[in-house]
């Protein structure tokens, strides 16, 4: 019970979020002609946040599986950098694995990463617990849009700005409560010069293995000063 307890606390902020997120998701779906049955399903199989507000596009479209496969890959590459930091973490999380994995959304990883867990609290059940909560807040969130979207009109014109929203929340409590920047000045300024070079298209990939080969390069100093400061902390 502590360690769900705690799970539930730390994901209050992602609950607010994704609540609102997934009610715009289920609007927008609905309003593409797409109902309760198809939020539903999204939610619980894809569950990729703005790759789904992406699908609904796609699939008003009649968008080809390549494009919708080409697509997906470049908007979640950036989970295939998220899963070999993870490694780590998740070794030993059993049969939860599997689910674990499936559900590592930037949320959740910023959850997962934030730091270990107090006394009491089982590390790899709030894993899973954190991870649960958090789609079942989407899922949640998806339902209610597409029920309401249903009954009552609603103008989506600037819903699939909301995933740019929370990201930018994520990121600004990250930098509140982390004491050492460069990771995010890394990955804004790679972010941007890939912007620069590659355009808004096709940026999204080269910024993703930019980020990550400088911050491998940069792994080493920047444990060193992190062990310094816990030392002086210590002291």
């Amino acid at each position: 019970m502590k360690t769900a307890k705690y799970a539930f606390v730390r994901t209050l902020p992602v609950m607010a979020g994704y609540l609102v997120l997934g009610l715009g998701f289920g609007v927008l779906l609905q309003t593409k002609g797409y109902g309760l049955g198809w939020a539903l399903a999204m939610s619980t199989l894809v569950y990729a946040g703005s790759m789904q507000y992406l699908a609904v596009d796609l699939l008003a479209g009649g968008a080809s599986l390549v494009s919708a496969a080409l697509m997906t890959l470049m908007v979640n590459a950036r989970h295939l950098f998220y899963g070999v930091s993870m490694l780590e973490r998740y070794r030993d999380a059993g049969p939860a694995k599997p689910y674990l994995i499936f559900a590592l959304t930037d949320e959740t990883y910023s959850l997962v990463c934030s730091g270990e867990a107090p006394e009491g609290v089982d590390q790899k059940r709030y894993y899973l617990l954190a991870s649960l909560f958090d789609q079942l807040y989407w899922i949640a969130g998806s339902a209610a849009g597409a029920a309401l979207g249903s009954v009552l009109p609603f103008d989506s014109t600037g819903i699939d700005f909301s995933m740019t929203a929370l990201f930018l929340v994520v990121v600004t409590e990250q930098w509140r409560a982390s004491r050492d920047h460069t990771p995010a000045l890394v990955g804004l300024g790679v972010s941007l010069a890939s912007l620069v070079v590659f355009g808004a298209d096709n940026f999204l990939i080269p910024a993703m293995v930019g980020i990550t080969l400088a911050l491998t390069l940069l792994r080493g100093p920047l444990e060193n000063r992190e062990r310094e400061e816990a030392d002086h902390a210590g002291i």
